[in-house]
């Protein structure tokens, strides 16, 4: 962007431009149409930045907007005088010579964004009662912290800039109306510690009318152009005016933030956190046997339009985007990729691209702190964690007993789902004798009860674990507790952990970034971590934590009795690790860091959305084309199977695959009919051209059911075909 505006004089206009754009609710903000030049822009700075100057530092802008309006400068430079002077000194050294670091200090001054839409459908999004629910998890944290922080960024920035505007937040996700224990049925709800900020939910309206249950996030597709439309349409009713930015979540979340900021004209940010196909291995050329259960025909068709639509990508790390020497980064995995029979995509996406962006996200500091700091601490629910820890009678909370409780807790918390690994964590302790002398294992997460679940994964893994314990004979030496949804008490129990002089172990077969793994880090727990993913940038092996190859389950278990072993040798070796863990979070991983960066990134890529204004449109028409001509034909022939005949997937845990693989028996019972594999010469043979940055894509036909069009044709045909028969038997009499 820098080397567009740099060279003569007027390479800069574009930037005057745009600044004369900026407005909010019909008044002029930065400059007005006297300074719609670069060189008068340039005079004009000069002169107010001297007259500035002279000016004590804490003068208010009102007491020299009138002067400034003169010269042609109106709101949005700044508060007072010194940062109106800074603002000022910042734009002149851009117009003379654009360099990254003064451009973005530039447009991190800007007044540009006050109204933000967050897309995150799928699960139950709400703030109490749901973590551990279906589709469930961390997300929904994530989001709400980063909501509270955007708008502490926001109200900062507004703050600065000298302006009286209450800035929108509103995070749009599904209404299901069979919601039950929550408030996932409930239109609007104001997002707790916030002032400006909602939870807009959207029901999924069909045909037949409001659909009632839970979907599954993979057979959640043929609801979501309708959800996009009446999302919109309610976002333009409550906040009055189109959103200033909208980011996106998941696959589902970043195809509606695409068609919403498409219609909208609005930037655009996507947030995949875990990409589909680089967690079953081959999921792209075995989608066939796939599809009945996760329809990856659909998620990776979405997937490849949202990331193309997008103006930015926010990723957590950098393994996100391009992975390691030993594993394939998620964006990477869609570089190219050929799904027999539908398409194969020569290059979906440029992971080289300035569009990608690393952002980590951080723990809410005021639940998430060291357990050393004592007056800060929930006692409240000390009592309760001691029964939940220590209690040997078994209820529906807890199962399984801890005989000595001297001994140092391991302690993991996560859904129960394949890759996260917590029945291969189990079955670690249960084989590593030394590791059982040392310690004790404490699990919190999902029913104990298979038949309270909806989710296949989680069936599986619920019987897994019951099979583990009686295999390995744990009671005694292993507390399974029920997923917890209070994260205030879910910050003291991390906390007690400490108090044993304990660990957290996060030993997910893959985790795109890690959010439990910041939470223990921020409560002061040494943490062993998975090699495979986000965690890996996060700890420094040694240092602030230790890495576990997940796929190793002697050598991470005896890494993990190392440690402890250690600990009994050396009394200070366990707070050195905590305190490592701690100085490595507050430098780089806090929500306050998160929020300021996205908003940079939604002014830096506003700006750049307009300079690239028709290229960004050639590129979305072959979006368009993609999304009508297949994704809608893909989505609406979906076929949504019972959850009864879904079989869950076992991935293999080998060294070799280094990700977990996706089975390949399905119930074919409940498999959709297959894509007919046409003779299609450039289905098969085309060679693909590049248009705009996105490579076409060859596929083949998709079936079609003969309609009415099709049978009048055909008797047209057939007419005049009898006709010229009936003409050339004339000629021959």
């Amino acid at each position: 962007m820098t080397s567009m505006l740099t060279g003569k004089t007027e390479s800069a206009k574009p930037l005057v431009n745009y600044l004369l754009t900026l407005e909010r609710n019909g008044e002029k903000l930065m400059i007005n149409e006297a300074l719609n030049t670069v060189a008068n822009l340039q005079a004009a700075l000069v002169i107010a930045e001297v007259f500035v100057s002279a000016l004590p530092k804490d003068t208010p802008y009102q007491n020299f907007e009138q002067r400034l309006k003169e010269w042609g400068f109106e709101k949005g430079w700044g508060g007072n005088a010194e940062r109106v002077r800074q603002t000022m000194r910042i734009l002149s050294e851009v117009l003379q010579a654009p360099d990254p670091i003064n451009m973005e200090a530039f447009f991190s001054r800007l007044p540009v964004i006050y109204n933000i839409v967050i897309f995150s459908i799928h699960g139950y999004f709400g703030q109490a009662d749901v973590l551990g629910l279906p589709d469930t998890g961390g997300q929904v944290v994530y989001i709400l912290d980063q909501v509270r922080a955007l708008e502490e960024e926001l109200l900062s920035r507004i703050k600065q800039q000298g302006l009286n505007v209450k800035p929108q937040i509103l995070v749009v996700t599904r209404l299901i109306p069979d919601a039950k224990g929550n408030k996932c049925n409930q239109e609007m709800e104001p997002i707790v510690n916030t002032m400006h900020s909602h939870i807009l939910r959207v029901p999924f309206n069909t045909e037949k009318g409001v659909l009632g249950p839970w979907v599954s996030r993979f057979d959640i597709y043929p609801y979501l152009e309708r959800f996009s439309q009446d999302a919109t349409a309610k976002i333009l009713e409550i906040m009055e005016r189109k959103p200033d930015l909208i980011i996106g979540n998941y696959t589902d979340g970043n195809l509606v933030a695409s068609l919403v900021a498409n219609k909208l004209g609005v930037t655009q940010g996507t947030i995949a956190h875990a990409l589909e196909k680089t967690k079953y291995e081959d999921s792209d050329v075995k989608w066939r046997d796939l599809d009945s259960k996760y329809h990856f025909s659909c998620q990776f068709t979405a997937d490849m339009i949202a990331m193309n639509a997008a103006d930015f990508i926010i990723t957590s790390t950098y393994q996100e985007i391009a992975g390691s020497k030993n594993r394939t980064g998620q964006y990477e995995s869609h570089v190219s990729f050929t799904m027999p029979g539908l398409y194969r995509v020569a290059s979906c996406i440029d992971v080289f691209d300035p569009k990608f962006n690393i952002a980590s996200p951080g723990a809410d500091q005021s639940v998430y702190f060291p357990s050393m700091e004592k007056p800060k601490r929930f006692a409240k629910f000390q009592p309760a964690i001691e029964e939940l820890l220590f209690s040997k009678e078994e209820n529906q909370e807890h199962i399984g007993f801890l005989a000595d409780r001297k001994k140092p807790i391991m302690f993991s918390m996560a859904r129960l789902d394949t890759v996260k690994n917590i029945t291969g964590l189990t079955e670690w302790f249960g084989k590593n004798k030394r590791l059982r002398k040392l310690a004790n294992l404490v699990i919190v997460g999902g029913f104990f009860d298979f038949t309270k679940s909806k989710d296949r994964e989680e069936i599986s893994e619920i019987k897994k674990m019951h099979f583990l314990i009686e295999k390995y004979q744990l009671k005694g030496q292993m507390r399974w507790i029920a997923a917890q949804t209070d994260r205030y008490r879910n910050g003291e129990l991390y906390r007690c952990i400490a108090d044993s002089k304990g660990v957290f172990v996060q030993p997910a077969l893959y985790e795109a970034f890690g959010l439990t793994v910041i939470e223990a880090m921020n409560c002061g727990l040494p943490t062993f971590a998975t090699n495979q993913g986000g965690p890996a940038e996060i700890i420094v092996d040694g240092v602030s934590g230790f890495h576990i190859d997940p796929n190793n389950g002697d050598e991470s278990s005896n890494k993990i009795a190392d440690f402890f072993e250690k600990c009994k040798g050396d009394s200070s070796y366990w707070s050195r690790v905590s305190q490592g863990g701690l100085n490595r979070i507050n430098e780089c991983y806090t929500w306050k860091i998160y929020a300021n960066k996205v908003l940079d990134m939604g002014s830096v890529y506003g700006f750049w959305r307009r300079m690239n204004k028709e290229r960004k449109q050639a590129k979305q028409r072959y979006i368009d084309i993609l999304y009508n001509l297949l994704f809608k034909k893909m989505a609406k022939n979906l076929a949504v199977p019972s959850e009864e005949s879904r079989q869950p997937v076992t991935p293999s845990k080998t060294r070799e695959s280094q990700q977990p693989v996706a089975s390949e028996r399905h119930d074919s019972a409940a498999t959709p009919a297959p894509l007919e594999d046409h003779k299609d010469p450039l289905a098969r043979n085309g060679e693909g051209k590049q248009l705009m940055g996105i490579q076409k894509v060859e596929y083949t036909r998709l079936p079609r059911t003969p309609c009415v069009c099709h049978w009048f044709c055909l008797c047209i045909s057939s007419a005049i075909v009898v006709y010229a028969l009936l003409k050339l038997y004339g000629m021959f009499n």
